[in-house]
């Protein structure tokens, strides 16, 4: 007794440091993070429906972990490969006694007992040898793993990582590359497949051996029915669902924006919460492929379209361009952040301007006549002359001579800073660079600011009605991320950059546009929408604009060729303005 004791107190320091070096290494045995993968990219709408994803950098459908576990999957899960998983510390020793008895018996592995657990372990450490030391490490790392997660965030990592054949990896991708649906509603037949799937993934495949897979489904099934999770009915009919076919195509609704949120994910998130609404995704989607093969008549390629809530900026809609016009004609450029010629779509932001500045009333008379200014010769879109107009006439028929001279009086580099800080983001050169053509198209603007700035004009106004008062977050971008939140009001602006009479004033005008017809006649066009609306036409017939407004939406219109190539006839009223009015045909009226 007396030796032992001598050579513990001998030896306390070396079995105390060794005793630490084993904690410290079961402490950090686990790597950080668990599974070090690529995931897919995937985008939702509002409420969480898929939209869109983008394949993983290693070719595999693997989603970002779930918030949570479908129930019907789960128990299947449960039932298949765990049945004791909320009552065990990671491993069952139960059932690998069980099992160890069984391969003594047949001298042979028939059964490894494994825990979901130690299933999560076996995925995270990659392939390795099925040996006796490989199982004692998954042990020591599953119990670990125990301790430092939840049992339900354990089986969100099962469920995002388990192969379900091919490429497709994780329950959520599985979901709907097998069913074409959210695993949220999958049915019992459907949920008791994948549960078994992992366990076997290359069954999936067609011609091999599938009905191995039906019996092993339908197996876990009546598991289900004795378990009393399944009633007797219910298990009859999920055994007659058929087992899916090839493997189904994702949904691929807003795939311009789910390309911009993952060039702009500066948190590197895998999956984006939008704010676009699918069901209104989807309409204005059928509205751009019906319209385009008209364009295409005319060899116009491309067309983008944006729709936005007033109130809170965010996006509702975004086609970036048509899919299927080819790569060619440059199907993959999102032209809703594309710069363009902006034509006349800048004019009411003049109107405004000048308005509230006090330099000119609606009624206030400008030339329209011909006239030469410092070498530069506007003309109008008509070819004629009206002599004197008034400033909302000249708005309303879209004239441009006469707001060459109102710029002129406005000043160039007052107009410039006044669009800056209304959101145009795209005037890279200097002021006197652009010139009195600012006005009439000589800079570039992309739909998406254009249409922002249009909606913050919108907000303003409608604040100032409600409210009295005017705030400086009135006047900011468009959003399409649902976390991002709507700023609240700031300190009431003593002097707004454009006040609620001037906006009034420029969207009663907006109500009024006309335009003039193939023989030379004024036509007024309305809509059973109240809208205020521009179109805009950009120099050598490049760029078509239709950008509308009312107190709840707004909507924006761009067509043309990505490459930048013209085509005649293609002007902003005849192809931008009549998908500005179908698509506001979609929208609640306000």
């Amino acid at each position: 007794m007396s030796n032992w004791y001598s050579w513990l107190h001998r030896w306390r320091y070396y079995l105390g440091a060794a005793l630490l070096v084993g904690l410290l290494a079961y402490t950090f045995c686990l790597p950080r993070p668990l599974f070090s993968a690529p995931l897919s990219f995937v985008l939702e709408d509002q409420n969480g429906q898929l939209l869109g994803a983008r394949i993983a950098a290693d070719g595999q459908w693997r989603f970002p972990a779930p918030d949570s576990i479908p129930w019907k999957f789960e128990q299947a899960l449960l039932e298949f490969e765990d049945r004791r998983f909320y009552r065990h510390p990671g491993v069952d020793f139960r059932g690998l006694g069980r099992a160890l008895v069984q391969n003594i018996r047949n001298r042979r592995v028939v059964s490894g007992a494994s825990t979901i657990t130690m299933q999560t372990i076996r995925l995270a450490r990659g392939p390795k040898n099925r040996t006796v030391w490989q199982k004692m490490i998954e042990i020591i790392l599953a119990t670990r793993l125990e301790l430092g997660a939840s049992k339900q965030d354990i089986l969100k990592l099962y469920a995002t990582h388990a192969p379900f054949g091919g490429n497709v990896v994780g329950l959520e991708a599985a979901s709907w590359r097998y069913f074409g649906k959210s695993p949220d509603l999958l049915s019992w037949g459907e949920s008791a497949m994948l549960a078994v799937l992992p366990n076997s993934p290359g069954l999936i495949h067609p011609g091999r051996n599938r009905q191995a897979l039906f019996e092993k489904r339908n197996r876990l099934l009546d598991r289900l029915v004795a378990q009393q999770v399944l009633d007797p009915l219910s298990g009859s009919l999920a055994k007659e669902e058929p087992l899916p076919n090839q493997p189904l195509a994702l949904p691929r609704s807003g795939f311009h924006l789910l390309e911009r949120a993952r060039q702009e994910n500066t948190n590197h998130h895998s999956r984006i919460r939008s704010t676009l609404d699918k069901n209104l995704q989807k309409q204005v989607e059928q509205i751009a492929k019906f319209q385009l093969p008209k364009l295409k008549d005319n060899g116009v390629h491309n067309l983008a379209i944006i729709v936005a809530e007033v109130e809170t900026g965010a996006v509702r809609a975004y086609v970036g361009n048509v899919l299927g016009t080819g790569a060619e004609h440059g199907e993959q450029v999102d032209c809703i952040t594309a710069p363009r010629s902006t034509g006349s779509i800048l004019k009411p932001f003049l109107f405004a301007q000048m308005i509230q500045a006090g330099h000119i009333s609606p009624q206030s008379l400008i030339r329209d006549i011909p006239t030469t200014l410092a070498g530069y010769r506007p003309e109008n879109f008509h070819e004629g002359f009206d002599g004197m107009v008034t400033a909302q006439r000249a708005l309303i028929r879209s004239l441009n001579i006469p707001f060459v001279f109102m710029l002129q009086e406005q000043g160039v580099p007052s107009f410039y800073h006044y669009l800056q800080k209304l959101g145009l983001s795209t005037l890279f050169r200097a002021p006197q660079q652009y010139g009195l053509p600012l006005v009439l198209g000589g800079a570039e603007a992309s739909l998406w600011d254009l249409t922002g700035a249009y909606a913050g004009l919108a907000r303003t106004l409608t604040h100032f009605q409600e409210t009295g008062a005017y705030y400086e977050s009135d006047l900011r971008p468009l959003h399409y991320q649902s976390l991002a939140s709507t700023p609240q009001a700031k300190a009431q602006e003593q002097v707004p950059l454009c006040g609620a009479g001037a906006i009034f004033q420029t969207f009663e005008a907006m109500r009024q546009l006309e335009r003039p017809s193939i023989d030379g006649h004024w036509q007024t066009f309305n809509s059973a929408q109240n809208i205020a609306w521009k179109t805009g036409t950009s120099f050598g017939f490049r760029d078509a604009w239709a950008i509308g407004v009312n107190s709840q939406y707004v909507v924006g219109i761009w067509t043309g060729n990505a490459d930048g190539e013209g085509r005649a006839g293609l002007v902003g009223i005849k192809a931008a303005a009549p998908i500005l009015f179908d698509v506001f045909n979609r929208l609640p009226v306000a």
